[in-house]
């Protein structure tokens, strides 16, 4: 049983003891469970008294936060009795101020980044529009579609490994002359530059910086040297090495590159500030102890360069000066090739232009946890409980801010993260937006299962994306999918932050699927996603096939699932041909391309305000980028189309695919 001071410190700390399943059975943490997650957000419970103290510095430490950060929604009275202070002076971003007094509340309708002045006491103050930048303010009385892409797959008619932010240019501009007003990609966070076998976009060693592999070498005149690559499957190890040697010798040139460029440079390092410079010192260094002895990230590496500001990191600072610039460089460089490539979809056409992607968190080894530690939970992992799409409940194997952090810092990291990821973007879509209101946390060796809920501001954070998606420009898509709290998706409405309607998930009570009609306006549409099969894939039961290639299912299951999904398909087929998407009798399993096409125009039929539609639905292709719990046993993130988008796309039933959503989407 749980000790009273356990609970109450579980409880005022924002766990949950007590949860409810996907089946609506409720559930209750181990104390076990609640000490680790507890110790992981420095508030140590191995018995009563521990647990009582610990209550006493939570308090404290709210309290000290409270004083620094206040967050207010435009139109809404600030009035210094509230905090304890008889005058002060709100200070505009633009420079304005306002004298202020006790009793006599003021007004604040101006959203921005202010500050307020109570005597020595200086406090930020967010002032924050209600809603975030929405499609009704990008593209009024429209409903536009767009495409989304895996970068790495994207090809080209140089002999790249992989594709990079140049390709991603070109298929902007490709999709941009055929109607497109959106292409939305995967994480472009830093990944590890000397440890290519890990390659997930969604285990980024940071958010705040870009992955150097999509950097454009080609803009110093350097291509890639080496036979081109015709494999339909990424080699990491050989195509990151070819891709560092043209991004080394681009560098050697840069030098040379002229007075504007290297102004330029100077310009971006000095906007960096110590967070890039942390950065590129971890980039180096974990280079070095990845050749010397495999070392995956920093807590490898000897105890004394586990300290960013301590003296031996310092010195090696000093020691490879070279080194630190050629990683400042290649963030420089991606910062300008990716900027290049939200021009280019922009000048093609396109009303919103790239959507770029925030992942849920961060490798514990990574860059982030070495340079900024105090802003993240240590010794546990985000995942998610057991649910029907999982049902050992999953583990992702990175870690995540803490919400004392976030109000300690007034919210600093988040920030950094949003403004990073809109910065070349016309939106951002937020990986398992959930988190923003509560994360499923698995203490380090536990099983998915042994996981609690954690509380987060989900009112604050709400309101600094929207401050952030006005600056910015960019409309807001929060992936909604899994166990959703009630009430959820209708805040994220309120906040004009659309959620996801995925086509396979859009189901009636009897199992059929929902009507086009039937799906909410303020609503991302979308045939598939990344973590599920592309249509043809789902009708031929390739997911299926790889499933019990894995064992992950015994073959009466197996048996049982194909028997599903031969009537999900008279299902969907039914609903396509009600909603005038298709016509006649339903392809075979094995000629799915009619079934793809349908799809795709049910998709497109929905009055949603955007339409996405996955590169590998437009091509009618079979195979998953990714398959959820799987590491090596599939090609996960390595999968290649066949050739240029340009030319992909001239195919006659890509082309038939392609007026129906010009056809089916207009304003």
């Amino acid at each position: 049983m749980t000790g009273a001071e356990l609970s109450a410190l579980a409880a005022e700390a924002g766990l949950h003891e007590r949860w409810e399943d996907v089946h609506g059975r409720t559930q209750r943490v181990r104390p076990d469970t609640l000490r680790a997650v507890l110790a992981a957000m420095d508030l140590p419970a191995a018995d009563e008294a521990q647990a009582r103290e610990s209550r006493e510095a939570l308090r404290r430490r709210q309290t000290r936060a409270a004083r620094d950060f206040l967050i207010l929604e435009a139109g809404a009275r600030l009035d210094l009795a509230d905090l304890g202070a008889a005058r002060g002076r709100l200070r505009y971003e633009d420079g304005r101020t306002v004298e202020l007094a006790s009793g006599a509340g003021t007004i604040v309708d101006v959203p921005g980044r202010h500050q307020l002045e109570i005597g020595e006491r200086t406090m930020r103050l967010a002032v924050t529009p209600p809603r975030a930048f929405g499609m009704a303010d990008a593209a009024p009385g429209e409903r536009l579609w767009g495409a989304t892409a895996q970068i790495y797959a994207l090809r080209e008619a140089s002999g790249s490994g992989f594709g990079d932010f140049a390709a991603l240019a070109s298929a902007a501009a490709a999709l941009g002359k055929v109607g497109a007003s959106a292409l939305a990609v995967s994480p472009v966070h830093a990944l590890f530059a000397a440890d290519p076998s890990r390659f997930s976009p969604y285990g980024p060693s940071s958010r705040l910086f870009l992955n150097v592999l999509y950097a454009d070498p080609a803009r110093f005149g350097v291509e890639e040297s080496g036979p081109a690559s015709p494999d339909d499957l990424i080699d990491w190890p050989a195509a990151s090495e070819r891709r560092i040697a043209a991004l080394r010798q681009a560098h050697s040139r840069f030098a040379e590159a002229g007075d504007a460029v290297l102004a330029d440079f100077a310009q971006f390092r000095q906007d960096g500030g110590a967070d890039l410079e942390r950065h590129a010192l971890f980039e180096a260094l974990h280079g070095h102890f990845f050749a010397k002895d495999g070392a995956r990230g920093w807590a490898d590496w000897p105890q004394a360069y586990h300290d960013p500001s301590g003296s031996a990191a310092r010195a090696f600072a000093q020691a490879h000066t070279g080194e630190i610039e050629f990683h400042l460089f290649l963030q420089w460089l991606a910062e300008r090739s990716l900027s290049s490539a939200q021009s280019e979809a922009r000048s093609a056409g396109m009303g919103i232009g790239l959507i770029t992607d925030v992942a849920v968190g961060m490798d514990p080894g990574g860059s982030h946890a070495w340079s900024r530690p105090q802003d993240l939970l240590t010794g546990v992992n985000v995942g998610a409980p057991p649910d029907a799409f999982q049902a050992r409940g999953q583990d992702w194997g990175v870690t995540a801010f803490s919400p004392a952090a976030l109000a300690q810092t007034n919210y600093a990291g988040f920030l950094a993260t949003l403004r990073s990821a809109m910065r070349h973007a016309g939106g951002v879509r937020i990986d398992h937006i959930l988190g923003l209101r509560r994360l499923w946390l698995v203490p380090h060796g536990a099983s998915p299962t042994e996981g609690v809920y954690l509380n987060y501001p989900l009112s604050d954070l709400l309101r600094l994306i929207a401050l952030e998606s006005w600056r910015e420009r960019a409309v807001v898509i929060g992936e909604d999918l899994g166990t959703v709290p009630p009430g959820f998706r209708d805040e994220l409405r309120s906040r004009r932050i659309m959620g996801m309607g995925v086509l396979l998930f859009e189901r009636e009570a009897d199992g059929g699927f929902r009507p086009p009609d039937d799906w909410p306006q303020e609503t991302c549409a979308m045939t598939t996603t990344h973590d599920l099969p592309p249509i043809a894939g789902w009708w031929g039961e390739r997911d299926i096939d790889v499933r019990r290639s894995l064992d992950a299912a015994p073959p009466e299951a197996a048996d049982e699932a194909r028997q599903e999904r031969a009537a999900d398909r008279r299902r969907l087929w039914t609903a396509a041909r009600r909603a005038g998407c298709a016509a006649g009798d339903a392809p075979d399993k094995d000629t799915p391309a009619a079934a793809v096409s349908a799809a795709v125009a049910y998709v497109a039929a929905t009055p949603c305000d955007l339409a996405l539609i996955p590169l590998e639905d437009l091509l009618a292709l079979e195979d998953q980028v990714n398959v959820p719990g799987t590491v090596d046993e599939q090609p996960n993130w390595r999968r290649r189309l066949a050739g240029p988008l340009r030319d992909l796309l001239a195919a006659p039933a890509v082309r038939a695919r392609l007026e129906d959503l010009r056809t089916r989407r207009p304003g």
